[in-house]
Parts: C-alpha cells; sequence; structure tokens
C-alpha cells in the first residue's frame, strides 16, 4: 500500500521561508511525477507546481521564483521550498504523485497526502 505523508507546515511571517516535505512509503518501484496543489477556505484546489521523472518543472504564475519543487527519487520524498511567502499563500497544501508501485510497474496511479497547513501573517 503506497501512502503520502506530508509535513513542514506551520506559521511563518510574511517574508519568510517553509519547507514542505512529501514521504512516499511502501512497495514503490518509481515515483513518475509530483505535484502540489493548495486549497484556501472557500476555494477550489489549485496546481502550485510540479515536476516530472525527467526534472521538468512547471509552476504557477502566483509562486514563480518563490518556490521551488524537487524530488529525492533515493529518499522517495518531494519538496516544495517557498520563499519569500505571502498573506495570500496560506492554505492547505497537498502532495500528489504517480506513482508505479512494485506490483504493478507498468501502471502507475495518482496517490494523494493528507495535507499540511501553512500560514502566513502579515
Amino acid at each position: 500500500q503506497v501512502q503520502l505523508v506530508e509535513s513542514g507546515g506551520g506559521l511563518v511571517q510574511s517574508g519568510g521561508s517553509l519547507r514542505l516535505s512529501c514521504a512516499a512509503s511502501g512497495s514503490i518501484f518509481s515515483i513518475n511525477a509530483m505535484r502540489w496543489y493548495r486549497q484556501a477556505p472557500g476555494k477550489q484546489r489549485d496546481l502550485v507546481a510540479g515536476i516530472t521523472s525527467g526534472g521538468r518543472t512547471n509552476y504557477a504564475d502566483s509562486v514563480k521564483g518563490r518556490f521551488t519543487i524537487s524530488v529525492d527519487n533515493a529518499k522517495n520524498t518531494g519538496y516544495l521550498q517557498m520563499n519569500s511567502l505571502k498573506p495570500e499563500d496560506t492554505a492547505v497544501y497537498f502532495c500528489n504523485a504517480d506513482i508505479a508501485p512494485q506490483a504493478f510497474r507498468r501502471f502507475p496511479s495518482a496517490y494523494w497526502g493528507q495535507g499540511t497547513q501553512v500560514t502566513v501573517s502579515s
């Protein structure tokens, strides 16, 4: 059973930094892609950043130049480095990954973490 667990959220002042982690556990063959989403109260869940197994990244315009997504395949862990945080970055952040389990290497599935709260005070 593959699971994703996020950590690293918290309360930070405007202009500060946080690094979110998304640890994948279970019998994993490969992480084909990973994405971070966020959802503020009363709003839809939006894509923040994504990375492919080849290292190609994409970012929402609102976070370009401030956030960096990465994956450590040896640790099966993804990261979202968030700098120059703003109050509008306040949200629950979710990681989402396309993972191929060992038993089904040719059939990756999408998995979600439980989310981690990020609050940026002004």
